[in-house]
């Protein structure tokens, strides 16, 4: 009898809790938005991702949310505007977010719900290319736009903070499950998502300080048929303006269950203890 009302005491004091906890399952894709890709939005070039995640929620509309996304990003200019330059680049990304989510009616009332949400991210990136033999390089050691010993240039962190925000739909299957597809942008404050950035350095300053791979792939026109040799210092290799990525998945969420079954003005579960013990 005491261990029965023992459970059951914990069982309560945590119910109320759980059922306001949902676990999220993310799987979609990632693409960016930068000099080697200049569309607002698409999925050229995109690549599968996804994640897990959490929701709290605060009210019956507004909830704290966290996840955990993996994904990679890459282009090419030879999907691109600047074929001329021929660059490429790949990154693996992981990123941690924390955030808050808005439905805008009650989950539950209506079949379909829409949500916003916005928060902080923390993220890690490392951009890469392969030259003509399939070596692969990490593009940030080889300072391709003179980073750590030209004055004024430093190197770029490959971790890094974002302003993730966006939206979605949400398809109740039942009062605990529920399926829909998200869009979420994150805002960044570097240019080197990509590599790609300002102005090409001095081809053989370049090589003094960093070898003749770095100058052999921090411009590849000279690659292509016909192509043109390195541009003088100085010359255009990019755009200032920051890079960013996105995120598109479709999400199944299930709520974890409590005293109630659900969550608010939900319904009693089997998991409800007895009122009377003899």
């Amino acid at each position: 009898k005491f261990q029965l009302l023992f459970y059951c005491a914990i069982l309560f004091s945590s119910g109320t809790f759980a059922q306001k906890i949902w676990i999220n399952v993310y799987g979609g894709a990632t693409n960016y938005l930068g000099d080697l890709q200049d569309k607002a939005y698409t999925f050229d070039q995109a690549h599968a991702a996804g994640g897990i995640g959490i929701n709290y929620d605060l009210t019956e509309k507004l909830s704290v949310r966290t996840s955990l996304l993996a994904g990679r990003l890459s282009a090419d200019d030879k999907y691109g505007s600047n074929k001329t330059r021929n660059l490429n680049f790949s990154s693996n990304l992981t990123e941690a977010q924390l955030g808050l989510q808005y439905h805008f009616t009650r989950l539950g009332d209506h079949s379909l719900t829409p949500y916003a949400f916005a928060g902080l991210a923390i993220y890690r990136f490392n951009p890469f290319t392969t030259d003509t033999l399939g070596t692969k390089y990490y593009l940030r050691s080889l300072s391709t736009e003179g980073q750590g010993f030209i004055e004024g240039k430093d190197y770029y962190n490959l971790t890094a903070l974002a302003i993730p925000f966006g939206g979605g739909l949400k398809l109740s299957l039942s009062e605990n499950i529920n399926v829909g597809l998200e869009i979420g942008i994150r805002k960044l404050f570097t240019d080197y998502l990509d590599d790609v950035s300002t102005t090409y350095v001095d081809r053989t300053e370049l090589i003094d300080n960093r070898g003749t791979k770095a100058a052999e792939l921090a411009y590849r026109g000279d690659e292509l048929k016909n192509g043109s040799p390195y541009p003088p210092a100085g010359t255009i290799r990019g755009s200032v303006k920051k890079d960013w990525y996105y995120f598109t998945a479709l999400t199944l969420s299930f709520r974890l269950p409590g005293e109630n079954g659900g969550g608010f003005g939900g319904r009693r579960s089997q998991f409800a203890c007895p009122v009377n013990v003899r």
